[in-house]
């Protein structure tokens, strides 16, 4: 059974930093390309980072490009999304997500993913 427990969020002024992690287990990360979306009220959930299966080639948009920073660690079966020089426009809920294979679009599309965590949120804010 497929489970995944996000961690890391809360409450950071602007310019402090955040590590978000996503513990999986169920399956393991191996094979899977990881994905990782936000959701502002009001906004459509968007793709902030992806990792790919078989390369660790990473993507990032603009908006987070240098900031923000993916990472997996298939031998704890983790992902890790460290987030620096945070901007109150980042404040969303931030979600991880698990899709078979490799990235195939850039910027990560919410239904190419299969598995998602459960949320959690980042307010950056003075």
């Amino acid at each position: 059974q497929v489970h995944l427990v996000e961690s890391g969020g809360g409450l950071v002024q602007p310019g402090g930093s955040l590590r978000l992690s996503c513990a999986a287990s169920g399956f393991t990360l191996d094979y899977y390309s990881i994905g990782w979306f936000r959701q502002a009220p009001g906004k459509e959930r968007e793709g902030v980072s992806c990792i790919s299966s078989n390369d660790g080639s990473t993507y990032y948009p603009d908006s987070v490009k240098g900031r923000f920073t993916i990472s997996r660690d298939n031998a704890k079966n983790t992902v890790y999304l460290q987030m620096n020089s945070l901007k109150p426009e980042d404040t969303a809920v931030y979600y991880c997500a698990f899709k078979w294979g490799v990235v195939t679009t850039t910027p990560p599309q919410p239904w190419e993913y299969d598995y998602w965590g459960q949320g959690t949120q980042v307010t950056v804010s003075s």
